[in-house]
């Protein structure tokens, strides 16, 4: 994921809010800062998938309260923006990618969680598919050739376990 271009946009978030006079809450910007933390340990040496975790749970937890305030105050158009922006930075690093957010996709029941994956090489669509079918997941490809998976919190954890175990043996 590229965790460092995630963070940098939603630090753009964080300056817009302010300049429109928005508080942005002591925890959201903890939260940016640990993150911003871990990533630069990226940088020194390579991350394991508990720090991955560690950094996908902050930035989720920042870009949750960001855009679900940004609806209140921006424009649709503005908050559009920022989420493609997002999407595209999440994407860019060209690795196996996971996302979670609590915010609203198409087909997806609200009471279930979701994750995004994008397919590598080393672990394709159909092998993706396969691992969310043996969790008790649901899922559908998307544009762009990403993998929408959704279901029970807990199986959603038990298929990231999975992939991360298949992806580290390979």
């Amino acid at each position: 994921m590229g965790y460092l271009a995630v963070w940098k946009v939603l630090e753009e978030i964080v300056v817009e809010f302010r300049k429109k006079g928005m508080a942005v809450p002591q925890h959201v910007m903890s939260d940016l800062k640990s993150a911003k933390v871990l990533i630069s340990l990226q940088d020194v040496k390579r991350i394991d998938s508990e720090t991955a975790a560690k950094i996908e749970q902050y930035l989720g937890n920042v870009e949750a309260y960001l855009i679900t305030a940004a609806q209140k105050a921006f424009s649709p158009e503005r908050v559009d923006t920022w989420l493609k922006r997002l999407e595209e930075a999440t994407y860019d690093a060209g690795e196996t990618c996971v996302k979670e957010a609590d915010s609203f996709i198409s087909g997806v029941p609200r009471d279930q969680k979701w994750i995004r994956v994008k397919p590598l090489d080393s672990m394709p669509l159909e092998k993706l598919k396969q691992i969310a079918e043996e969790s008790n997941l649901s899922c559908r490809v998307q544009e762009g050739g990403r993998l929408i998976v959704y279901g029970k919190a807990e199986d959603i954890q038990e298929f990231v376990k999975k992939m991360t175990a298949i992806a580290s043996r390979e």
